[in-house]
C-alpha cells in the first residue's frame, strides 16, 4: 500500500522533471552550436582544433545526458566538472579561432552548465555559475562590444532567475503535499471517529450510564468503562494513519438500507435501483444506522423507527423518523462543547462530508432527520 509522497520524494520528482527538460534544452543549444561553427568555419585559425573541440562538445553533452539523469549522480564533483569543461572551451576559444574572434566555440551551448547549477543549488548556483561564465567570456575579448554585454546580462539574469523558479517549484511541491498529508490525516481521523462511535464508545457510554444508575459493583464497571471510552477519544484524536481509497464502485443504495429492515424499522424507498458510488452508499447506510442507533439508546430498543428513501433529479433524500420524546432543547450543544461524538460526527458529519446537508426536526411528535446529498447519475 503507498502512502502520500514525502516532501523529500516530491522534491527529488520536481528536480528530475526540470533536469529532464534540461536534457532537451542541451540538445538544442548543442545544435545550434554545431550549425554556427559550421558557418563560422572560416573565423578558425585552427581548423583542427576547432573540430576537435566542438566533437568533445558532442561526446560531453552525451555523457551529461546520461549522468544528470539519475539523481544520486547528480553531485557536486559533477556539477563542478561540468561548469569547469564550459570555462575551459571559453578561454580556449581565442587560441583556437584568433584574437580577434567575434563569438567563442561553445556560445549559448555554456547554458547547459549554467542552468545545472541553478537548478541543483538554486539562485545561489545560478549566480555563482554565471559570474564565473562571465568573468571568463569577458577576460577574453580584445573589446567590448553590445553584443558582448547582451550575452552577460542574460547569463547574470538568467541563473539566479531559473534557481528562484526551481527553488519556487520545490517549495509549492512541498506545500502541497504537505496539504495533503494534513487533510488526509483529517479524513481519516474523522472516519475512524465516526466508526467508533457507531460501536465501541456508545456501548462504553451506556454501560456507563446504566452502572452508574444500577449502583454497587455495577457502578464501579461503570466507572471503568467510562475511562475506556475516555482513553478511546483521546487514540482517535491523535490517530494519524491515511489509507488508501479502495477503487471505485457502485451499489444499489435503495437495496442497502433495505437491509436494515427489521420488526421495529421500517424501510420504503423507490422500486427501480438507486445505483450510487459505493462510498457515498457505504456513508449513507452508515449515517441511517446511526440514527437508528440512537432512536435504540434514547427511545428503546423496541422503539419503532421510519426509513424513507426518494431519489430525485441531482440529488437523493433519505429521512429516519421515529416517535419518541424528541431530543431537549440544548442537549446537542451541549455534547458537542463537551467534545462528545455523536450527531455531530455520526450523522451530520458524515453527510457534510458527501456534499449534503442535514436538516433535525424534534419536539413532542418525535425525531425525524432529514438528509440530501447530490448526486451524479451513473449509468
Amino acid at each position: 500500500m503507498t502512502g502520500v509522497p514525502s516532501a523529500a520524494t516530491s522534491a527529488a520528482v520536481v528536480e528530475d522533471r526540470l533536469f529532464r527538460a534540461l536534457a532537451v534544452l542541451r540538445v538544442v543549444v548543442l545544435l545550434n552550436a554545431v550549425a554556427l561553427n559550421l558557418y563560422r568555419a572560416d573565423n578558425f585559425d585552427h581548423p583542427a582544433a576547432g573540430v576537435a573541440t566542438v566533437a568533445f562538445m558532442v561526446a560531453w553533452t552525451t555523457a551529461a545526458l546520461w549522468l544528470y539523469d539519475a539523481h544520486r549522480r547528480r553531485t557536486a564533483p559533477l556539477l563542478v566538472a561540468d561548469l569547469a569543461v564550459a570555462v575551459l572551451l571559453v578561454l580556449l576559444s581565442p587560441v583556437i579561432k584568433g584574437p580577434d574572434m567575434q563569438a567563442t566555440v561553445p556560445g549559448f551551448w555554456v547554458m547547459g552548465p549554467l542552468l545545472a547549477w541553478a537548478l541543483h543549488w538554486r539562485w545561489r548556483g545560478g549566480l555563482v555559475a554565471a559570474v564565473v561564465l562571465s568573468a571568463c567570456d569577458l577576460s577574453v575579448r580584445s573589446h567590448f562590444t553590445q553584443g558582448t554585454y547582451g550575452n552577460v546580462f542574460l547569463l547574470m539574469i538568467g541563473g539566479p532567475i531559473v534557481g528562484f523558479l526551481s527553488a519556487s517549484l520545490v517549495q509549492m511541491a512541498e506545500e502541497r503535499d504537505t496539504a495533503e498529508r494534513a487533510a488526509a490525516a483529517a479524513a481519516e481521523r474523522a472516519r475512524l471517529a465516526r466508526a467508533v462511535h457507531d460501536g465501541v464508545l456508545q456501548v462504553l457510554a451506556l454501560v456507563q450510564r446504566r452502572g452508574a444508575e444500577l449502583g454497587g459493583e455495577a457502578a464501579e464497571l461503570g466507572r471503568l468503562a467510562g475511562e475506556q471510552e475516555s482513553a478511546l477519544r483521546t487514540l482517535i484524536r491523535r490517530q494519524d494513519a491515511v489509507t488508501e481509497p479502495a477503487a471505485p464502485a457502485t451499489l444499489d443504495l435503495a437495496a442497502e438500507l433495505a437491509g436494515l429492515a427489521s420488526p421495529r424499522v421500517s424501510v420504503a424507498g423507490p422500486g427501480s435501483p438507486v445505483l450510487l458510488p459505493a462510498a457515498t452508499v457505504g456513508e449513507l447506510v452508515a449515517t441511517a444506522q446511526a440514527c437508528l442507533d440512537n432512536v435504540a439508546v434514547h427511545v428503546g430498543p423496541d422503539a419503532p423507527a421510519w426509513i424513507l428513501l426518494e431519489s430525485l433529479p441531482g440529488r437523493v433524500e433519505l429521512s429516519v423518523r421515529d416517535e419518541g420524546p424528541g431530543i431537549p432543547a440544548g442537549r446537542l450543544e451541549a455534547a458537542e462543547r463537551e467534545g462528545r461524538l455523536g450527531v455531530v460526527e455520526s450523522i451530520r458529519g458524515r453527510v457534510a462530508d458527501l456534499g449534503g446537508t442535514a436538516t433535525l426536526s424534534t419536539g413532542s411528535f418525535g425525531t425525524e432527520w432529514e438528509l440530501a446529498v447530490p448526486v451524479q447519475e451513473t449509468s
